[in-house]
């Protein structure tokens, strides 16, 4: 019996240390890249990425090799190393302690975490711009029947000059070839309910930008790309080594909604389109999309549309009549051209109201907002710093003349207009672009309330009417500064010269950038006084 006995012990000795070696061979092949650009999950550990505000460009996040994550369609919501936390609401009390946590919970089964996981879509034929996989970060909240789907902004290229010119400055708004494969959203993509006390419950989507095409392309344009006239010769030598581009924004879009069907989007109850910039353009083109294409899939899910600076108006200023052969187009001109190169597409109800050429016209959101079904919260700082830019007026940057101070001051006026049959509106008056993303969007208020609270408000509203319920009192969502100055709201982002990176006063910067106060009958104490009793009176 005693020898028995040994045997047994030396045979489990053995069992144990043949599993051990199993799961090292195992763990071993796991950390190695999962297919990358050739569709699938990415479940390598990798450097956490923030998303700065206004911004996805890598913050140079730590990372660490310590959790290998999982490869699986469900590892979305594990660990992937470094320096991260282990999400939830935990707390790690210390940087190499939350490593070890880190490591820990990329091991453990359903392990929340408070980074967003690289995706590529499974349909491989949706590319970004050169070619490279499309894709998505996702960070569930397991349970929850809420998702944000976020889309990235970056304006647009519309020529073969501009595009490569774009590809070789910003490469990581035409391919996903350099795409960290976590990031960390701030502002509304946050999973931290001090930062974003309504929706850090939700499932997040971050949808990267890397389509050029405002989100509107729908695949090869039917024709080639229009190229400067004195560079033709040259071009038909060097054809064989040109790279063509492809524009596929509209279809990335539908198909990161098909690979989130296996997530619960189909169970979803509220799915929030959401975007900056050229992104928010890209929620005004593509909402009544997403919502059909929901509603197809059999879902009950309210489609809503959330504009963060992306409501523009068309450009006062003249333009070079041989546009697109030079650089100098107007928005408007970049639009109509850029349409047939990414053989985009605009929402068919606002499409029938214009004759051929003339879609365009659906870019802009006061045209297209009265043809929309699905409500839509717009968010835009009555100063907007790219409507100015496309003016050519860069404020703290260069002088300034009379000319454009008065354009600025109309441009309150008219934007504040276009808004006015908004239902849901956040509207500062203030020199900015975008704010959702930032770190302190719940500083920003409007007559005292803040976004996040009228957000707030629009939901309960929404919810009141599904459920034929009255609205409840003194919860306000549409929310537009009436002062005319630019910066008399006191929450707004702070004015800095870009030469001494000094803060400045609004008048501080006009007599900076060369405006003779007096000659424009402003006088900088008394409007300095008037514009603390607009404040005061609550802008």
């Amino acid at each position: 019996m005693k020898i028995l006995g040994q045997i047994a012990f030396l045979l489990l000795l053995g069992g144990i240390w043949c599993q051990n070696n199993r799961n090292a061979k195992a763990s071993g092949k796991s950390t190695k890249k999962s297919g990358g650009n050739q569709g699938g999950d990415v479940g390598q550990s990798a450097p956490v990425v923030e998303l700065t505000p206004g911004s996805t460009e890598a913050t140079g996040g730590t990372g660490g090799s310590g959790g290998t994550g999982s490869t699986g369609t469900t590892g979305s919501t594990r660990g992937t190393g470094g320096t991260g936390g282990t999400g939830g609401t935990r707390s790690t009390g210390g940087m190499a302690e939350a490593g070890r946590e880190s490591a820990a919970g990329a091991r453990a089964a359903g392990q929340q975490t408070n980074d967003m996981r690289l995706h590529f879509l499974k349909n491989t034929q949706v590319t970004c711009n050169d070619g490279t996989s499309a894709g998505f970060y996702l960070k569930e909240f397991r349970g929850s029947r809420r998702w944000l789907l976020f889309l990235e902004g970056g304006w647009c290229c519309y020529s073969r000059e501009t595009c490569d010119s774009r590809y070789q400055n910003i490469p990581r708004l035409m391919s996903s070839s350099g795409w960290p494969q976590t990031k960390r959203g701030t502002g509304i993509l946050s999973s931290q309910a001090e930062e974003n006390p309504h929706w850090h419950n939700a499932n997040i989507i971050f949808i990267p930008y890397c389509s050029s095409d405002v989100w509107s392309g729908t695949g090869p344009s039917p024709t080639p790309p229009p190229r400067p006239r004195q560079g033709r010769e040259k071009e038909r030598e060097q054809n064989a080594n040109t790279t063509e581009y492809t524009f596929m924004g509209s279809l990335i879009i539908r198909e990161v909604i098909k690979d989130l069907i296996p997530k619960g989007i189909k169970q979803a109850k509220v799915v929030m389109l959401s975007g900056t910039s050229a992104g928010g353009t890209g929620v005004l083109l593509n909402i009544e999309r997403v919502a059909s294409q929901l509603e197809l899939l059999g879902a009950e899910a309210q489609v809503r549309g959330l504009v963060d600076s992306g409501w523009f108006l068309e450009s006062k200023q003249q333009r070079s009549p041989n546009c697109p052969e030079t650089v100098s187009c107007s928005p408007e001109d970049a639009i109509k051209i850029g349409l047939r190169l990414w053989n985009g597409v605009v929402p068919e109800r606002c499409r029938q109201l214009y004759k051929r050429g003339e879609e365009w016209q659906c870019f802009f959101g006061h045209k297209l907002y009265s043809t929309l079904t699905s409500p839509l919260f717009v968010v835009q700082w009555l100063f907007d710093e790219e409507q100015l830019r496309v003016e050519n007026i860069y404020m703290g940057g260069q002088s300034l003349s009379v000319e454009q101070w008065q354009y600025i001051q109309n441009l309150g006026r008219e934007l504040t207009n276009s808004l006015r049959d908004v239902t849901a509106v956040f509207a500062p008056s203030c020199l900015s672009h975008t704010v959702l993303t930032k770190s302190n969007w719940m500083t920003f208020q409007v007559r005292g309330t803040s976004l996040p609270r009228a957000l707030h408000c629009w939901d309960r509203s929404l919810e009141a009417t599904r459920n034929n319920r009255t609205p409840a009192k003194g919860c306000p969502f549409h929310l537009v500064d009436t002062c005319q100055w630019p910066q008399c709201n006191p929450t707004c982002p702070a004015l800095v010269d870009q030469a001494t990176q000094q803060e400045l006063t609004l008048l501080q910067m006009l007599v900076a950038m060369g405006l003779d106060l007096q000659r424009l009958g402003l006088d900088p104490q008394g409007d300095e006084d008037s514009l603390a009793s607009m404040v005061s009176n609550g802008g």
